[in-house]
């Protein structure tokens, strides 16, 4: 397979030669054909080169990466984020399962996000995370956004508001989705409660995660319980009851 034709785009001139200097001495199958330092000049250097991968810091001045993402007709390369910041956008890139790697710059991370696009190139798929991730932004409504699902053979795109609720076995959360659906995914339910918690979701148990808009009933309880837009039954952890309520009132 050929090397990844790569560009880097980073205000600051001392990220750049860090992050140049490592794919030159750990990626060998990098080659960074141009380096910018703005949206402007990031904007011009991909028409140009045509890049199999860009990496693109999250903040810029005069604008952010997802302003020049916006800029293009299509996205027809890979993108690795880099941020300095766990902010807003590292939810959205977990939720369309974008690859991103935080400042200061750990060389583990870097060569473990190369190789997962290496791989995909490989197996030619398309880059369909960002895309994903693009739909995310531009939505305006929390529950139409979506959410990628690993699964053994790939992965699921679903939206948030399919999801009923999710729940704990081990260290996997199933998924119950609308229709009958479900879903097993390899990730703990604390990992979701984080990622969906700004997305109408509660922990209503240790083992509970429910969409507030699948909550058909409440049943009063010690804890109680809720019943979900499937009939489902899930308990409702006493010491979490309130925030519960509160969420109703």
């Amino acid at each position: 397979m050929k090397n990844l034709k790569a560009i880097i785009v980073e205000d600051e001139e001392a990220s750049r030669v860090t992050l140049n200097n490592y794919l030159a001495r750990y990626c060998k199958n990098v080659d960074v054909l141009d380096m910018a330092d703005s949206v402007k000049s990031g904007l011009n250097a991909i028409q140009k080169h045509q890049p199999d991968v860009v990496f693109l810091d999250i903040e810029m001045p005069f604008g952010n990466a997802f302003d020049l993402l916006e800029s293009l007709n299509d996205i027809n390369f890979e993108i690795i984020f880099v941020t300095a910041y766990r902010d807003y956008a590292i939810k959205a890139l977990n939720l369309s399962a974008a690859y991103y790697i935080l400042k200061p710059i750990d060389i583990d991370e870097l060569i473990n996000a190369v190789n997962k696009i290496t791989e995909r190139k490989k197996e030619g798929e398309d880059v369909f995370h960002t895309r994903i991730l693009m739909d995310n932004i531009k939505s305006n409504s929390l529950q139409h956004k979506k959410i990628v699902l690993p699964q053994m053979d790939g992965f699921e795109v679903i939206k948030v508001n399919e999801i009923i609720r999710a729940e704990a076995d081990d260290n996997y959360t199933k998924f119950y989705l609308q229709g009958g659906k479900t879903y097993l995914v390899s990730k703990t339910l604390k990992h979701f409660d984080e990622l969906l918690c700004e997305f109408d979701f509660i922990r209503v148990h240790k083992s509970h995660l429910v969409n507030l808009h699948h909550i058909a009933k409440y049943i009063k309880g010690k804890g109680g319980q809720v019943q979900m837009s499937d009939d489902s039954l899930v308990d409702v952890s006493p010491t979490r009851k309130k925030e519960l309520i509160d969420k109703f009132s």
